[in-house]
Order: C-alpha cells, then structure tokens, then sequence
C-alpha cells in the first residue's frame, strides 16, 4: 500500500503525533505547493501531511495552487487522500461542531482555478460522477462514530469563491438548491485526486451557519476561528485513528484505475516532455 496523505485545512497546519518526521520540498511541473511535506509515520503507517493555507496560513483560497499539492503528494507515494476542511452549514440539522463526509460538490468559483493536469498535448476525460471513495469515507465515518463524534455521512459541498463570506442572497439561494455545505477549497482537490488516481474523502468540520439562519448571529470570524480551535483537537484525534485502521484495511474501490478508459489522445501523439512532466500520474498507461 502506498502513504496516506492528509490536507490540512484552517485551523490545522501540523499534525504533532507523526513520528519519525521529515520536511521534504517537491517540485511539481505546475509550481511550488502550499508549504514543506510533512513525511512520517502514525502507528506504523506512512503519512504525508500538508498545510492547504502554508504553516502561517497566508495562501488565500483563490491563491492556493491546488494541482501543485495534488501532485507533490502523488509524487511523494500517496493513494488515499483525505482533505480537512472547514465549513458553513446550509441545513439546520448540520450543526456547528458536527463533521460531514460530502459525497457531492457543486462548483461556484469564477477565478480560473486550475482543475485539470490535462493540458499541452494530451486530453482526458475522467469519470466524476461519483467524486469521493466510497470505502475511504465509509471508514472515516465509522471511526467518527466510534469515537462519539457527531458524524453525518453523504451530502453536498457548494464550493464558492471566497474569501468573503455569503451575502444572505447567495446563501438562500444555495439552501434553495439543497446544497448542503459551502466551504472554499475541495472541488480542486477532489477533481485532481481522481485525475491522479488516489482514492479521496473529505472531512469537513462545521463551523457555523452561513449567514441564512436568522436565529443565529452573522457568521464572523472570530466564531469561525472558535469553532475551528474546539474541532481541530477532535478533527486531529480522528484522523489519528483513522490513519491507524487503513493502515492494514484492504482496497475495494475503483479510484486506482481512474485513468484506464479515459486518456483520449494517442499515446504515440503526447509528448515526450508532457509524459515526462506527468510521469507520476500517467505513466503506466504511456509505456
């Protein structure tokens, strides 16, 4: 089995129970990624851990150079990524402090973030209609659970712009929708994961209620950074566990051979510096 990779969202920019812990810098075709490779183990398990924002948190969201970090954690041998997020609530029953394993997204970014490793020669159509792994999630979920934390599993996650916040408008409309969260940042992930075959989940913590719910006080913040602090703990805790069960729990899922079927262009037509550039991810299929 290959390393499990973990994105940290706001809030969590290190995972202190990692042993044996090195920082490793990995250049990428498309850049520099958010921050250092934290490479180690958790229980015997391989781990690599990166800081979406940076360790400082100074990358923005719309800044965030989301295929550098997929890509650094393909090369550096990760299958099984999981992306920590935090989020705003849409529905009542989702509740600050609760956690939700989304197995949908809806894209609403509009500043050209790049989605794709997929350009200069060669052309892809990967399968995206079911966006998560279904056996990653399933075992974040259970370990939640077993652990006594308020877990919900299915859903949508709205991925808006940022790094405003809502106005009132978006966010009724997006409850009209039936969208069930809205964060910032794991629609990227989530495409190129598939795009680099790695098995993906997200685990986003609520931390308040958007700005749609007239009983509460506008989002702001300070709340946000509260709820953050109170669930970072717990967000550290599960994946600790979490970690510890896939590191001997056997595959089952299609997420490895995403790819198989969905390389349009003739291999003899793709350059030899595109396969080179994208060896980690496309290799196998360009022999």
């Amino acid at each position: 089995m290959g390393k499990i990779g973990i994105i940290g969202g706001s809030g969590i920019y290190k995972m202190e129970n990692i042993g044996s812990l090195k920082e490793v810098r990995v250049k990428t075709p498309f850049g520099e990624p958010s921050d250092a490779f934290r490479v180690g183990e958790i229980d015997g398990t391989k781990v690599v851990f990166l800081p979406r924002h940076g360790r400082d948190h100074s990358i923005s969201p719309s800044e965030i150079n989301y295929r550098a970090n997929i890509f650094g954690m393909k090369k550096l041998g990760v299958d099984r990524l999981v992306s920590v997020s935090a989020c705003g609530s849409l529905k009542k029953e989702l509740k600050p402090l609760d956690f939700v394993l989304p197995d949908q997204f809806v894209d609403r970014t509009n500043s050209g973030r790049k989605m794709t490793f997929f350009e200069g020669g060669v052309v892809v159509h990967v399968g995206f209609a079911q966006p998560v792994c279904p056996e990653l999630t399933r075992s974040i979920y259970e370990t939640g659970k077993s652990l006594g934390l308020t877990m919900h599993k299915g859903g949508t996650y709205l991925n808006m712009e940022g790094p405003a916040f809502s106005t009132k408008a978006e966010s009724l409309l997006y409850r009209s929708w039936g969208m069930d969260i809205i964060g910032m940042t794991n629609m990227a992930e989530a495409r190129l994961a598939r795009e680099a075959e790695m098995c993906y989940a997200t685990l986003a913590a609520i931390t308040d209620y958007d700005c749609w719910y007239e009983s509460e006080e506008p989002v702001t913040v300070d709340m946000v950074i509260a709820n953050l602090t109170r669930n970072a703990e717990n967000s550290k805790k599960l994946m600790k566990e979490v970690i510890g069960r896939l590191g001997t729990a056997p595959g089952g899922c299609a997420c490895g051979d995403a790819l198989k079927y969905a390389i349009v262009t003739d291999k003899k037509a793709v350059s030899a510096k595109v396969k080179k550039d994208l060896s980690p991810i496309i290799g196998k299929y360009m022999r």
